[in-house]
């Protein structure tokens, strides 16, 4: 049944691509790249690529439109070894780690907030409510999604008005050595950070199912979702950098809270870290609802993993959501937060320029498909992701090979799964 419309489409986008990464990634980019301009371009280019990723996905969402994501795209355009793939990636990476890194950005900024509370206690509580309120409806999902998105949004606002009028300044004037910083290693590892930061720009696509009027409705959401995420990104990292020096800011997680403290004191600092910690929910929330339908969908076409495509009365994959849930527990327990996410960006790159080149591979081998959207200057955008995601995936295996061969492992992984479960 088809009941989820633009709003709620375009909310999952955004409450999907704002969450972990924007609030905790700064700080790692600040260690390695000691200019202001360098870290705003990394942030505009993330911000490209990415809404060249969207109209591209668009393309094919519009297209084929059934939930699953790359899974589903992977299988229609390839073969179906690829969607199980996909589908092992989106599991276990694409949803479950990045879910587990936001329940570490939760609880360290809770725990900011409410000292009493420890980080490990906090972030696996709100990833067991959340799943218990994704569980009740699909309208229950809509509306919490919409709500959650509406105080995100007004926390970014407000905290972008603050630092306009409180923020000392900093200087953003490209100058010497900028250049070579930007054609450095260090700006390619820096650029996965920040498209981890921008990940959720397809989010919508999974839920394509249950979306009305997909070929209108699914682009719409994708573009202008990312478009507005983009500016928002640019122009919050640009308070975050005036707000505090680059030293205090280099390898820190609570990014807001270290900007918070300098803008409003000690005590601001800590009622930002919480209205920080409650807007994460949303992102948690879209990830949360998001993320087990790539499993039903796998249930369904094979027998073997058929427990996953179980539903409750209402609708819901409420089996696919325990074990995403259960995965996230076992995540958390384990990596530091920076290990965690090359690991997750890797695989998720990978998949993603593997459905770009799909796309490609669609407009030549079926030309008379019917497209209700059809991607914008075309092949400049899915030629533009794959230069930029290739550039990245390159050289995280020169500088960060643990973490690059564990990804790569997991794609290999998907692949096998697939002689095992057998065909459809």
């Amino acid at each position: 049944m088809r009941r989820v419309g633009f709003r709620v489409c375009s909310a999952l986008v955004f409450s999907s691509m704002v969450g972990t990464g924007v609030f905790t990634s700064l700080g790692f980019q600040a260690a390695v790249l000691p200019s202001p301009f360098v870290i705003l371009a990394v942030w505009a280019v993330g911000g490209v690529v990415a809404l060249c990723g969207a109209l591209s996905y668009a393309e094919l969402a519009a297209a084929l439109p059934r939930s699953g994501g790359e899974y589903h795209f992977l299988s229609r355009i390839f073969h179906p070894a690829f969607g199980v793939m996909a589908g092992v990636v989106s599991v276990f990476v694409g949803f479950s780690a990045p879910l587990a890194l936001g329940g570490m950005a939760f609880g360290s900024y809770f725990s900011r907030a409410f000292p009493g509370v420890p980080a490990g206690v906090a972030a696996p509580v709100v990833i067991l409510l959340l799943a218990l309120v994704h569980a009740v409806s699909l309208g229950v999902s809509g509306r919490f999604q919409v709500a959650a998105t509406l105080f995100k949004a007004s926390l970014i606002a407000g905290f972008l008005v603050a630092g306009i009028f409180l923020a000392g300044g900093a200087d953003f004037r490209p100058a010497c050595g900028d250049m070579k910083l930007i054609a450095s290693p260090a700006f390619a590892v820096s650029l996965m950070f920040v498209m981890y930061s921008y990940s959720g720009w397809n989010s919508a696509v999974y839920i394509a199912g249950e979306v009305q009027d997909p070929g209108r409705v699914l682009p719409a959401a994708l573009t202008a979702g990312t478009l507005v995420v983009m500016l928002l990104y640019v122009g919050l990292n640009a308070v975050f950098l005036a707000s505090a020096p680059l030293s205090e800011l280099q390898g820190k997680i609570e990014i807001g809270e270290v900007a918070a403290r300098h803008l409003f004191g000690a005590t601001g600092g800590r009622l930002m870290s919480g209205i920080i910690a409650a807007g994460l929910i949303a992102a948690l929330s879209a990830l949360t609802w998001a993320g087990p339908r790539v499993a039903q969908v796998a249930g369904e076409d094979f027998r073997e993993l058929s427990w996953f495509a179980r539903k409750s009365r209402a609708g819901i994959p409420v089996q696919a959501m325990a074990f995403q849930t259960a995965v996230v527990m076992v995540l958390l327990s384990s990596g530091s937060f920076e290990s965690v996410l090359l690991y997750a960006q890797f695989a998720l790159v990978a998949c993603s320029c593997l459905t770009i080149v799909g796309m490609l591979v669609m407009r030549w081998r079926e030309p008379e498909l019917p497209r209700p959207f059809s991607c914008p200057l075309f092949p400049l955008p899915p030629l533009t992701f794959l230069a930029a995601g290739l550039f990245s995936l390159a050289y995280t295996v020169a500088v960060r090979p643990f973490q690059a061969g564990a990804g790569i492992l997991t794609l290999a992984a998907g692949v096998c799964l697939y002689f095992v479960v057998g065909k459809k």
